[in-house]
């Protein structure tokens, strides 16, 4: 089955000339030239080719072959932080601070944005807190935030945050998995998920 996509910028050079390039899947090949591999705590993803079909300036090349990157490797370390988008700071922070127990990072900058925000850490990452529109429909959602885009911090204990979220009368879904873990979302509907993770 082929696909038909849009040149991504990537093909920087023939960018310009490049209207579509249609891509085969391979059935054959073996597991070396498709696995993506961890190394030294990086993602490297080996070399590909793909058979391609290119129409450049009205002229269709076939069976060229496009080779991607030997090995995808800029250093990937973590991810450093995630935005969420909030109606009101005050009352975000309210939910993130004194529910979720959360620690405002001092050191990020708050005044030099031209939005109100919050830097909070989970871990050594950071939820983004900013006080902007929210494009998404806060209605109709899934009632399950797996469901949806979604947050997932790791914690140690489901049980001791689903007894703080009853506390406070907050809504929740478990994983319908089986797994420890718990959804719940904030005032502004943002989907979270806490996993139990194990030493």
């Amino acid at each position: 089955m082929a696909s038909l996509l849009k040149a991504p910028s990537f093909f920087s050079p023939l960018h310009q000339k490049l209207n579509y390039v249609s891509f085969s899947p391979f059935t054959n090949l073996p597991s070396k030239y498709y696995h993506a591999s961890t190394r030294n705590g990086r993602c490297h993803v080996p070399n590909m080719t793909v058979k391609a079909q290119v129409a450049v300036e009205g002229g269709v090349l076939d069976n060229e072959s496009v080779s991607i990157n030997e090995e995808i490797d800029y250093g990937v370390v973590s991810v450093h932080h995630v935005g969420i988008l909030c109606e009101n700071l005050e009352r975000s922070l309210g939910f993130y601070q004194n529910i979720l127990g959360l620690k405002i990072n001092e050191a990020r900058p708050h005044n030099k944005l031209p939005y109100k925000g919050a830097w909070l850490w989970v871990g050594s990452e950071m939820i983004h807190l900013m006080e902007l529109p929210n494009p998404d429909p806060l209605t109709g959602r899934p009632q399950h935030g797996g469901r949806d885009r979604h947050t997932c911090i790791a914690i140690r204990d489901v049980s001791k945050l689903k007894a703080i979220l009853d506390k406070a009368g907050i809504p929740y879904t478990l994983s319908r998995s089986g797994r420890p873990a718990i959804f719940t979302r904030d005032p502004d509907a943002n989907a979270l998920e806490f996993t139990q993770i194990d030493d």
